[in-house]
């Protein structure tokens, strides 16, 4: 009788994820290739201003999976985030939303500016342990997420780090903290 190595299994589906969401950001990329930056207003200082109003892009790999950004003022943004989380199995699906402040651009060069954000925010997350008794378990948290952007100045692009306390309030633990950390990619739209 065969067998199948479960740990490849779930490699191989990991990678597909991946694949997958390569494949998506491209096909925006091409699809909008006449979006472009605005400039962004002289003497703003150290404070950050954004010259961007949409954009979606990847994030990997705590969530892996879809990003969001849409900038509410100059400085102020709403997030959303939706993917897997292989850590806790390949079932795993994760939403979160958070509200992010930009106080400060670290840099401000002529190619791209770097703000660093923080925000607060919320997340579900629904996956299996993989204790044996065959369901899900829920999680509903809050998420406290601090990050660098760098946001390119002639292209309608930024790459972001991100990493954010959550604190599951109701799930299968009880309440449990732990942190998430993201890299990702977004392509504004607007």
């Amino acid at each position: 009788m065969a067998r199948i190595d479960c740990n490849t299994s779930h490699r191989i589906a990991g990678m597909g994820r991946f694949a997958l969401s390569l494949g998506i950001l491209a096909a925006l990329l091409l699809a909008t290739q006449s979006a472009e930056a605005r400039p962004r207003p002289a003497g703003s200082g150290s404070s950050f201003q954004a010259n961007k109003t949409f954009g979606l892009g990847i994030m990997l790999p705590s969530p892996t999976g879809l990003s969001g950004k849409l900038y509410l003022s100059p400085d102020t943004a709403f997030d959303f985030g939706v993917g897997v989380l292989d850590l806790a199995g390949p079932d795993a699906f994760h939403v979160h939303a958070d509200f992010l402040w930009h106080p400060l651009s670290l840099v401000e060069a002529e190619p791209f500016w770097l703000p660093m954000y923080f925000g607060l925010g919320a997340r579900v997350a629904d996956y299996d342990r993989r204790d044996g008794d065959g369901d899900d378990d829920i999680n509903v948290g809050l998420r406290v997420p601090i990050g660098l952007a760098m946001d390119f100045n002639n292209v309608p692009l930024d790459v972001f780090f991100e990493l954010a306390l959550v604190l599951d309030l109701v799930g299968y633990d009880g309440v449990d903290a732990h942190f998430h950390g993201a890299l990702g990619v977004r392509y504004y739209f607007f």
